[in-house]
């Protein structure tokens, strides 16, 4: 005969398993805690980090204080440019997401491999080629097609203002020349990479008086993987911070010699009265406390700086200087 279980020992069966279920639970809890868990999709990877993302946003951040210097240089009226969003996506979530037709532009930078995407809006589009016409881009028709070929010159101006400002905020990482190589105005069209490959893609804002739009910039992780290390907030930052400084100071020191300033020399000075003055006739000899002997005083810019003999220098009067003016000068 089989033998049957009583109630009993079902009971004591069905505890044992329960005990053993709960058993790598609570190893898993305990395991948990005290640990930062965070949900990963591995359909869209991280692969730059928060740091390179920082330092990304920097770069991009003097690329678009540079392009609206030049744009509004070239405008001749306030052009601002400001970054608004970064962040990693897909190939394919980028693309999807801008409108159809657009102003799309592929862009090589030699030396990296690949090209990257730079997308302006319409909205923006049509009001900088109205003022480049000659309108007042405060009420402009933003007509639903392609640019045409007049109007692709005419952004083409815009683009290569682009291209220098950021090849010079890519100067301190890298030394690329970034050049438009294709022209597009259905982003969907576009495969530069496959359409899960991770992208950095930079969000900017563009102003020009009462009229807004944007412009992205897409940047495929495989053309400027060879240069993320040089991204780190630490090194990165410090060398721009100081590389900025020279920068500064070189382009200062650039455009201030070839500043005019007014210099003179200073024969004699003394008071007269009013009515001294009006009495002067030709042949009249004005005094003064100076020695005819003495040093004359030199002045850049109306204020004494050298002192030095007056002479003749191949037929013109000439001003020899001797020294710098010092504070205890009585001059």
């Amino acid at each position: 005969m089989v033998d049957a279980l009583d109630q009993n020992e079902i009971d004591a069966l069905l505890s044992a398993v329960e005990e053993q279920d709960e058993a790598p639970s609570s190893g898993m809890s305990a395991l948990g805690q005290g640990n930062e868990i965070r949900p990963y999709d591995f359909k869209r990877p991280e692969r730059v980090s928060k740091d390179q993302m920082r330092a990304l946003e920097t770069l991009h951040e003097s690329f678009a204080r540079s392009m609206g210097a030049l744009l509004s240089g070239f405008l001749r009226t306030m052009m601002q440019v400001k970054v608004v969003s970064i962040e990693q996506l897909t190939f394919s979530e980028f693309t999807h997401a801008l409108p159809n037709p657009t102003c799309f532009n592929l862009v090589s930078c030699e030396p990296l491999e690949g090209r990257i995407c730079l997308e302006i809006s319409p909205l923006i589009v049509y009001p900088v080629i109205d003022r480049l016409l000659g309108g007042s881009s405060s009420d402009v028709f933003l007509p639903q097609r392609p640019l045409t070929v007049i109007e692709e010159r005419l952004v083409g101006k815009i683009l290569d203002r682009a291209m220098a400002a950021l090849q010079e905020a890519w100067g301190d990482v890298v030394n690329a020349e970034f050049k438009v190589t294709e022209r597009e105005s259905n982003p969907a069209l576009i495969q530069i990479v496959p359409p899960n490959e991770v992208v950095v893609v930079v969000g900017f804002e563009l102003q020009l008086g009462d009229r807004a739009g944007t412009m992205a910039l897409c940047i495929p992780y495989a053309v400027i993987e060879p240069v993320m290390q040089k991204l780190g907030t630490t090194g990165w930052a410090s060398y721009k911070k100081q590389n900025d400084s020279q920068e500064l100071r070189r382009s200062l020191a650039g455009r201030l010699a070839a500043a005019r300033v007014d210099v003179a020399s200073v024969l004699a000075e003394t008071t007269l009265t009013v009515g001294d003055l009006a009495n002067l006739q030709v042949g009249d000899v004005i005094t003064t406390d100076k020695n005819a002997s003495g040093p004359l005083t030199l002045t850049v810019g109306g204020r004494r700086k050298f002192l030095g003999q007056l002479g003749q220098h191949r037929g013109s009067r000439a001003f020899k200087v001797t020294r710098a003016t010092q504070p205890t000068d009585r001059l």
